[in-house]
């Protein structure tokens, strides 16, 4: 059941992910003051209120702190994480309407959110350790079907997010740290995640020094695995995938092969849009 989850998160990670990526979003955290990565480190965590940076930093774990400071500066002062939550599910719905069209409305569309509901339903007690995941598990559910799954994978990324952090923390890795072990595992450029969370030349290689140390890299020029690293990294990901499995074994092997079915024109359509790196992965 552990492979056919993760396979499930997969298919279905494009659904929410696309958030990121879609102007609409863009343009509705804009009307509000909000440009750049202040949209969304605001969107992202407004469910959890108008937390300090301090909050934001240990809850998405691999950012700089400085950026987040950056980020979410005056944001609080100038809307509130009502406003911003209701700007990031209309530039949700306007995203997946004019890229999905009729199918917002299909069959499909509406079986596909009644699964990942059920699902996702299953574990909305379980906020023990997962904070990101308890803040989105609080807000109340949209009514239209093509938001209702958006939000129920919103709630399964969030679940999984905050599993993976807490297998990183046990591996005894820095935000930092995780992202080089990430780069290492080659599915993303190292020069992507460093870049894209604002970590400098020297921050970056520091990092990469002291796992080497610590043996979890060669002492080559490229990134890469000693036996030890590798092994590490392997039980970060079993763990990870270990404490995240619970909603998709409710739904059971037949539902979750059916889910990825019903999801991946959807997935595939939003993907070739706004992210065609992430076409390889489905």
């Amino acid at each position: 059941m552990i492979e056919t989850a993760r396979r499930t998160w997969r298919f279905l990670e494009p659904y929410h992910g696309m958030i990121y990526f879609a102007p609409e979003a863009a343009a509705a955290y804009k009307a509000l003051g909000l440009s750049g990565r202040a949209g969304y480190f605001a969107s992202r965590s407004a469910a959890l209120g108008a937390v300090p940076a301090p909050v934001v930093v240990a809850t998405f774990y691999n950012f700089n702190p400085v950026l987040v400071g950056q980020s979410l500066d005056g944001v609080w002062s100038s809307t509130d994480p009502a406003a911003v939550l209701a700007a990031r599910y209309a530039g949700a719905d306007q995203a997946l309407r004019g890229i999905l069209g009729d199918a917002i409305t299909s069959p499909e569309m509406r079986r596909a959110a009644t699964l990942l509901r059920e699902a996702a339903e299953t574990i909305t007690g379980d906020v023990t350790g997962r904070p990101l995941f308890a803040a989105h598990a609080a807000l109340p559910w949209p009514t239209e079907p093509h938001l209702i799954l958006w939000h129920a994978q919103t709630l399964l990324r969030e679940y999984r997010g905050d599993a993976h952090i807490a297998a990183l923390l046990t591996a005894g890795l820095s935000g930092i740290e995780a992202l080089v072990t990430h780069a290492a595992s080659g599915a993303v450029p190292a020069e992507t995640l460093r870049t894209s969370r604002a970590w400098s030349e020297d921050d970056w290689n520091a990092a990469v020094a002291g796992l080497r140390e610590r043996d979890w890299l060669t002492d080559d020029a490229a990134l890469t695995f000693t036996a030890a690293g590798a092994a590490r990294r392997a039980e970060i990901e079993k763990a990870t995938d270990e404490n995240s499995a619970a909603p998709y074994a409710h739904l059971g092997e037949s539902a979750c092969v059916e889910l990825q079915e019903l999801v991946r024109p959807f997935s595939r359509a939003l993907s070739e849009k706004l992210m065609p790196w992430a076409l390889a992965r489905q």
